[in-house]
């Protein structure tokens, strides 16, 4: 059995009954909500209201299993244009592997419910929720929220993955990125089989920096675009959140089941940004292997008549890009993981995307595919 790095104090010993000690686990309490062993309940945790006097509410659900295990937390939309992760906890939550569930599984659709319901990546106050940790219960919105987040969630899991996707008009290739000096943090990394991992240091004021100061090892799942729906990145996101659980026994493990492919790691990134504004032309896929000084693409004007070549700076991966067309002078054009061997793991990128794409996949899916 997995230990969990924290004791939680969700487990009581009871005298033996016919030669055996048997383990009742206590209820799990959130906003002082409880949650009994063997119960799945959906809670709302108050938030503040909008300036039109509406109340809001945050929705967390709880799935407290029967046996002890580690506690996972899922989160998306701590962007609120982030939806990608809405849709992947949705399917896990329908996965029929949690009826057999050791430990407890916490997930948070939306967390920043303002941000979503506006379709903006901020909250009211324009600030960024994950640059706000740990925030404050008499600071701003942000702040705030961050607080609450962070002592009603975070202090009470051992585990986390917190699913994002690019910014708008920005789109990444399914990757996980985590701190590796960590060897619960790399193992849930590897686990959750991406074709990249990508090798980050810690932002201040991010969700995964407070995670740290509580022993919570958390990683994040980057794939698609804000505001939209990327059905390969959503398969991705429900299989590996769904090996990460099995590789921390809280489900049972597959033995016959061969992982989708074998990560690598990237310890450095770069972005390659616009040489001059004008109008770009891409020639190089999300995915696609890069040569050092290989092209990118161009940007002109849009007679043609001042036209700058976008080159590689390293070997690599493209693991993320704009979408949009129209650039400004320094925007962030291509995002590039450095790799040594960079031709291996464009082979598995290729597999990695045959494999979820509902083109090309040859088994039946669990769902309707979103198209």
């Amino acid at each position: 059995m997995i230990l969990s790095k924290r004791q939680l104090s969700t487990e009581k010993p009871e005298p033996k009954v016919k030669g055996k000690r048997l383990i009742v686990r206590e209820p799990i309490t959130i906003y002082d909500k409880p949650v009994n062993a063997g119960e799945r309940k959906t809670l709302e945790i108050p938030v503040p209201s909008l300036y039109t006097h509406t109340n809001l509410e945050l929705p967390v659900h709880v799935i407290h299993g029967k046996k002890t295990g580690p506690v996972l937390f899922l989160s998306a939309a701590i962007h609120g244009d982030e939806i990608n992760g809405v849709e992947i906890i949705r399917r896990v939550l329908k996965h029929k592997s949690l009826n057999k569930l050791k430990g407890t599984l916490i997930a948070i659709p939306v967390v920043n419910i303002y941000g979503f319901i506006d379709q903006t990546r901020y909250l009211p106050d324009r600030r960024d929720l994950n640059r706000s940790f740990p925030g404050s219960e008499k600071g701003s919105m942000a702040g705030r929220m961050a607080r609450l987040f962070l002592n009603e969630i975070v202090a009470k899991c051992t585990h986390g993955i917190d699913l994002h996707t690019g910014a708008i008009h920005r789109e990444n290739l399914p990757h996980i990125r985590a701190v590796l000096d960590d060897e619960e943090t790399e193992r849930m990394a590897r686990a959750f089989t991406s074709p990249v991992i990508l090798n980050t240091a810690i932002v201040d004021g991010s969700l995964r920096k407070s995670a740290e100061t509580l022993d919570t090892s958390v990683i994040v799942y980057e794939a698609g675009e804000a505001l939209r729906f990327d059905e390969v990145s959503i398969r991705a996101g429900v299989r590996g959140i769904i090996s990460v659980m099995r590789s921390l026994e809280m489900l049972p493990t597959l033995k016959s089941r061969r992982r989708l492919v074998e990560p690598i790691v990237a310890r450095s990134s770069l972005w390659v940004r616009a040489p001059q504004s004008g109008i770009l032309r891409v020639l190089k896929p999300l995915g696609s292997r890069v040569e050092l000084n290989e092209s990118l693409g161009f940007v002109s004007d849009p007679f043609g008549e001042v036209e700058e070549e976008i080159l590689s700076p390293v070997d690599g991966i493209i693991i993320g890009r704009t979408n949009l067309p129209l650039v400004n002078e320094g925007e962030a054009l291509f995002h590039i993981a450095n790799f040594k061997s960079a031709e291996t793991v464009a082979d598995k990128v290729e597999r990695f995307q045959q494999k979820l794409d509902p083109l090309t996949d040859i088994n039946s899916p669990e769902e309707p595919p979103i198209l």
